[in-house]
């Protein structure tokens, strides 16, 4: 993988249409899965990271996900240090929304203890 600051830009731009100074990080992976390059916009200049793997190769991201993929920070760490994540989106939990009681339901609430 030789491509460097400004093909990556380009690509970034060009094939993903997104905007590299949006503060995201853009990971690129060589097609034998050995080296990794990611590339971001830190607010004074962009910065690109490399890193080849010593032995082993960087997972692939579960093929059958199209589009873009959203890393949390913990697991791009993973991904980075060469974990497995394929199996991310088939036993990821469900998000689970909670909803809080209303402030004057709550009121309510405490009114009725105190008396």
């Amino acid at each position: 993988m030789r491509a460097s600051y400004d093909t990556l830009f380009a690509k970034v731009k060009g094939v993903l249409n997104q905007d590299p100074f949006a503060g995201h990080l853009f990971v690129f992976i060589n097609s034998r899965r050995s080296h990794i390059k990611c590339l971001f916009y830190d607010g004074t200049g962009l910065v690109l990271l490399c890193k080849r793997l010593e032995s082993g190769l960087f997972y692939k991201i579960n093929p059958m996900h199209k589009g873009e993929v959203i890393l949390t920070a913990a697991e791009f760490a993973l991904f980075f240090e060469g974990a497995d994540l394929e199996k991310r989106f088939v036993e990821s939990p469900k998000e689970i929304k909670k909803s809080f009681p209303v402030r004057q339901r709550l009121q309510e609430q405490v009114s009725s203890v105190n008396l």
